[in-house]
């Protein structure tokens, strides 16, 4: 059943490329559940869309299944670098292996994301702060987790 599905899957994905995959799994007991997201967000009719192509073609007689079809949950991780240029502009939270940073995404390239954000420094003279702009690039395969913050 699983090639079935995941067939089923690619071809109600290629119907709209600004949709891509996340995360499938099928478990133990037939639960399929699959996180689908999109450069431009994603409409409810189109996880029906996908779920109604993996139900439709799939013979309930021969298998027992519950299907799942979503978008990521704001509060989990990005996983995919397409998430990444989704949020550009938002407030990223990333931690690394020897630091965690919190800023604006202002770039997401092939290998790698660029954070800015504003902190109060002391002057290189005198007394008192001064407000300092930081930059910060990150490769890919350094960052441990990636979460938007949510900002209201």
């Amino acid at each position: 059943m699983n090639g079935k599905v995941k067939d089923l899957l690619e071809e109600a994905l290629s119907l709209n490329e600004s949709l891509y995959l996340i995360s499938f799994d099928i478990s133990s007991n037939n639960r399929i559940q699959i996180v689908v997201d999109g450069d431009n967000g994603v409409p409810l009719s189109e996880c029906m869309r996908i779920s109604r192509n993996i139900e439709h073609n799939i013979d309930r007689e021969e298998y027992d299944f519950s299907l799942e079809v979503s978008t990521p949950d704001i509060a989990h991780p990005i996983k995919v670098k397409r998430q990444y240029v989704k949020n550009i502009n938002r407030i990223l939270k990333v931690t690394t292996a020897e630091d965690s940073f919190e800023g604006s995404l202002v770039e997401a390239t092939n290998n790698e994301i660029v954070l800015k954000w504003k902190a109060r420094e002391p002057k290189p003279i005198g007394k008192g702060k001064v407000t300092v702009e930081k930059t910060a690039t990150i490769l890919y395969t350094d960052i441990k987790e990636a979460k938007v913050k949510i900002v209201f």
